[in-house]
């Protein structure tokens, strides 16, 4: 899943990317506001982090704009405001939570997921398809009881899919979700990290089915 961190603050920006990054999550790091909205309307992301005092436009005006434009990808508020106004200002403008600092960086990463949680599992702990089981709380597939062993990649593709049950995803889709900004993002690598998942799906009633000329779907055969 693809995250996007707006923090103008380099040390802490780097430390809380580099904790979401050993999660296993892809971060983009942008510092200021009018970056951020450009890159809300044309990447997709599964969450924002989004600071309020940001330069060129501050975050309750990229909030505003992203929920302008009907988008609903769940937003963290961080701030060093810690007045009850500000923050009952951001929840009306449509932030989900609302995390002031200075925080710890295992707090973050528990707000983090309770809001994937509920954006992405409805709620609900656990994701499953047939014999394959998604836990957010670690982050680990399991197959048949098993864990199930992924690269980052692989693990990054099967995350969307597993969150959206019955959804075909195109090439294009799957790889907004895995690749950053600052990384390669070739569809066609989609093809490699199926390839290798479908390999490892192997013998269980759980298979990625290809539509051809659509995408991927991931489903429990015979279930």
């Amino acid at each position: 899943m693809r995250i996007l961190l707006v923090e103008d603050h380099p040390p802490l920006a780097d430390s809380v990317a580099a904790a979401l990054k050993s999660g296993g999550w892809t971060v983009d790091v942008l510092g200021d506001g009018v970056a951020a909205d450009l890159a809300l309307q044309s990447e997709e992301y599964a969450l924002a982090i989004l600071d309020i005092g940001l330069p060129r436009l501050d975050g309750f005006e990229v909030l505003a704009r992203l929920r302008g434009r009907g988008q609903t990808l769940p937003v963290l508020l961080l701030t060093a405001r810690g007045e009850v106004k500000d923050r009952v200002h951001g929840l009306n403008l449509g932030a989900d939570d609302y995390l002031a600092k200075p925080f710890e960086l295992a707090e973050l990463e528990a707000r983090v997921k309770a809001l994937l949680r509920r954006s992405l599992l409805g709620g609900e702990q656990k994701q499953q398809c047939g014999a394959l089981v998604y836990d957010l709380g670690t982050r680990r597939f399991s197959l048949a009881g098993e864990f199930l062993s992924l690269t980052a990649r692989e693990q990054a593709v099967l995350e969307v899919l597993i969150a959206r049950p019955g959804r075909v995803l195109s090439k294009e889709q799957l790889a907004a979700q895995v690749f950053g900004l600052d990384q390669d993002a070739s569809p066609d690598a989609i093809e490699i990290y199926v390839h290798r998942l479908r390999k490892k799906l192997e013998g269980s009633e759980v298979a990625i089915v290809t539509f051809r000329g659509l995408g991927y779907l991931l489903e429990a055969r015979n279930a």
